[in-house]
């Protein structure tokens, strides 16, 4: 079914109709000697000028270091913008629908209020497994999205791959897989078979790997035909100058990010045993993230306590299926072992 859609057919019809608008560096990218074209100030600061409003020279880097092509790249502020502009590119107001299935990321659900979309949560099963039938009995002609995250946020696991191409395979709307957490994982993803799904869309991040959550730059991956649409809606100059050449700077390190990423699994798996060997958790879930999902007895009486000794932790105690869970991020070996020790003093 993939290949058989018509994106044009889920995009919003003014959306079809609009003309986007058009900025002085979308009408000449090249280089020259004076630029008089986009009223900007002249006087070297050196920010006086317009960033590329398409992100040229970071989506080459990005397209070689991920395997894909620039077309099939839009960069936005963070993740978020990516998953707001789904919403507005394609969902219709008062008539269309989305899918989460959950628990899972929070701005899902976020984006559908603000766009006034009607959104269909379909729970994930008590081992946090996806239930691909559940999933596509709630898709309906006016389903314009359904988001699937792996690994997932708050629950940690990666979902199926075969459930996850069950669903893409057996819907004619979008699927958006959320791959904030993929380079923590044994699997590859999804990303490398985007060619050969239509109606695939991925995200990924240099939030969480890359280090680099202070310049707020996400990845969305998806079909050329799509990438235009949102490039059309998108703001001019959604890419600020400084985050462009921090993002360009950071991709560089590429030997670094491979001992960020070796170093905090390392300390994932430390850090299990150290929590399951306290009679105060009651269980630690797998993980395939930078972070572990835990029972603890009394969480938020555990989470006063930790940040009563400065230890900030995620309190996901109300979380649908996440009763009793406190989510902790792998943190460096120093602030792991304060957590360890907080804990034990704890229990003790």
């Amino acid at each position: 079914m993939s290949e058989a859609i018509d994106i044009s057919a889920l995009v919003r019809k003014n959306i079809l109709e609009m003309k986007p608008y058009s900025s002085a560096r979308d009408e000449y990218s090249g280089s020259a000697s004076v630029y008089l074209d986009a009223n900007e100030n002249p006087f070297n600061t050196p920010l006086n000028r317009y960033p590329d409003p398409g992100q040229q020279t970071l989506k080459r880097k990005i397209g070689f270091l991920k395997g894909q092509k620039m077309e099939n790249i839009f960069l936005g502020n963070g993740s978020d913008e990516g998953i707001d502009i789904l919403f507005r590119v394609l969902c219709e107001p008062g008539r269309d629908n989305v899918i989460t299935v959950d628990p899972s990321y929070g701005m899902y659900g976020v984006c559908a209020e603000i766009n006034g979309v009607e959104r269909r949560s379909i729970l994930l099963k008590s081992n946090f497994s996806l239930d691909p039938d559940a999933v596509l009995e709630a898709v309906d002609e006016h389903t314009k999205l359904i988001f699937l995250c792996s690994p997932n946020n708050p629950t940690s696991n990666s979902l199926d791959r075969e459930a996850m191409l069950k669903i893409i395979d057996g819907v004619s709307c979008m699927v958006v897989v959320d791959e904030a957490y993929i380079d923590f994982s044994k699997g590859a993803g999804l990303l490398p078979i985007l060619d050969e799904k239509k109606n695939l869309v991925v995200l990924q991040t240099l939030s969480k790997a890359w280090g680099l959550a202070g310049i707020r730059l996400g990845m969305l991956f998806a079909h050329p035909e799509l990438i235009a649409y949102l490039s059309a809606v998108k703001y001019p100059y959604n890419i600020n100058s400084l985050s462009i050449e921090a993002a360009m700077e950071g991709l560089m390190e590429t030997g670094q990010q491979r001992d960020w990423i070796r170093e905090i699994l390392d300390e994932r798996d430390r850090m299990i045993k150290e929590l399951e060997s306290l009679d105060i958790v009651r269980m630690v879930h797998p993980s395939d993230a930078n972070f572990l999902l835990i029972q603890v007895d009394n969480p938020s009486e555990v989470y006063q306590f930790l940040l009563n000794k400065g230890i900030i932790v995620r309190d996901r105690s109300r979380v649908p299926l996440c009763e009793g869970s406190l989510r902790i991020t792998i943190g460096s070996k120093e602030e792991n072992r304060a957590l360890i020790s907080a804990l034990k003093t704890k229990q003790s």
